[in-house]
């Protein structure tokens, strides 16, 4: 969980600096951003998930990208130090980081799929 955290640290200060919208005062900015985005996607996400269920369902799924999206922008009022400048760059960096982490979650998993014999 540690090493997710720290993954997770130094994804939020590589996407400041890859993207002009994102900005991050340090890497120590970067840590509270991952550990507070970590609370939020536990406590606060889900909540809105059930909230807006209707929406969700008449988009298809892609609903979900804003929640994402406020959830960063939450993030930023939250942590001093660390600025989204609109909602769409909220939304890259969130769509970057999810899919970043799922790169992650998938390679460091460790297991293998056996091998099937015909």
């Amino acid at each position: 969980m540690i090493i997710k955290l720290f993954v997770n640290a130094l994804l939020v200060f590589a996407l400041a600096w890859a993207l002009p919208g994102v900005h991050v005062e340090s890497f120590w900015t970067a840590l509270v951003v991952a550990i507070i985005l970590g609370l939020l996607n536990i406590f606060v996400k889900p909540i809105l998930v059930i909230i807006t269920i209707p929406v969700t369902i008449l988009t298809l799924g892609l609903f979900l990208l804003v929640i994402n999206a406020l959830v960063i922008q939450l993030a930023d009022w939250m942590v001093d130090g660390f600025n989204v400048d609109t909602f769409w760059w909220a939304l890259l960096f969130s769509f970057i980081l999810s899919v970043m982490n799922s790169a992650f979650e998938k390679s460091s998993s460790g297991e293998k799929r056996p091998k099937r014999k015909f």
